[in-house]
Formats: C-alpha cells, sequence, structure tokens
C-alpha cells in the first residue's frame, strides 16, 4: 500500500495568490503530500500525458487527486476534465473542480464529464483553509484509490 505522504496532489491553477494560499493551507494542516503545480490547461495534459518535458515522469507518480481550476489559459479546465476522462490511462483519476465560478452550465458540464466533485473557492482564508483540508483528508487519507494495474490495461 502506497504511503499517504507519497500520494501526489496535482493543482492546476494559473493564479499565483491561489496557488500559495493551497500550498499555506495544506503546511497549515500538516499535508506534507507532494504537490505538483501546473498553470495551464495544456501543461496539466503535459503532465497527466506524459508528454513534451514531463515524457520522463515516473508512470508510477500519477496523482491521487486533481485539483482543477476551470479558467486557466490555453484549455479550460472543461477541456482538460474531457481529455483526461477519454484516455484510458487517466480516465479513474479523481478530478475536483476548484473553482470561483458557481455557473449553473459549468456545475452541469463539470459532472457531465465525470468530476467527482465540484467545489466553489471560499473567498474568506480561514474557510479556504479548512476546504483544503477537507480535500486533504478525503482525498488523501480516506478515500481508497483504484489498485494500480485495475484501469490502465496493465
Amino acid at each position: 500500500m502506497t504511503n499517504v505522504n507519497e500520494r501526489i496532489i496535482l493543482l492546476v491553477e494559473d493564479n499565483s495568490d491561489d496557488i500559495e494560499l493551497t500550498i499555506s493551507a495544506l503546511k497549515m494542516h500538516h499535508i506534507a503530500n507532494r504537490v505538483e503545480i501546473v498553470r495551464d490547461g495544456e501543461e496539466a495534459l503535459h503532465y497527466l500525458f506524459r508528454t513534451d518535458k514531463y515524457a520522463d515522469r515516473d508512470p508510477e507518480e500519477d496523482p491521487a487527486v486533481v485539483l482543477l481550476d476551470l479558467k486557466l489559459p490555453k484549455l479550460n479546465g472543461l477541456e482538460v476534465l474531457q481529455a483526461l476522462r477519454k484516455n484510458e490511462s487517466t480516465k479513474y483519476i479523481p478530478v475536483v473542480i476548484l473553482t470561483s465560478s458557481l455557473e449553473e452550465q459549468d456545475i452541469i458540464k463539470g459532472y457531465e464529464l465525470r468530476a467527482n466533485s465540484y467545489i466553489r473557492k471560499p473567498v474568506d482564508f480561514d474557510q479556504f483553509s479548512e476546504m483544503v483540508k477537507n480535500l486533504g483528508l478525503y482525498w488523501l487519507i480516506l478515500n481508497e484509490p483504484l489498485p494500480k494495474g485495475k484501469y490502465n490495461h496493465e
């Protein structure tokens, strides 16, 4: 079984303030998992599909959870999610849409594309911090991931 601290969080976020807040909240709640940060939708797909500058990324180091913003440069979060769900090697990676959007069509489309969760980013730091703590607790400790090799035809 993988050590909880070895489970990787992929943060797909272009806003430096939100990145800093997320990292601070994780540290504050002693969530010591490695956080990989990509700043646009295209880079997220390169990371997840191990292409471009991520071609040598270890396939054993797929993220335990992807925290995905919707409003991203190059490809938006929904386009990223759609590409993930169409690919055999990534279709079961848990994706939490973490966004400021409460647009009904974004929520509906996110779930249609099989997002595992849709969470609106709280504006208040204390609420944001609590939300990050709960995400970490659930996705990194409580949630049992699909066993390796059971979803990518290994």
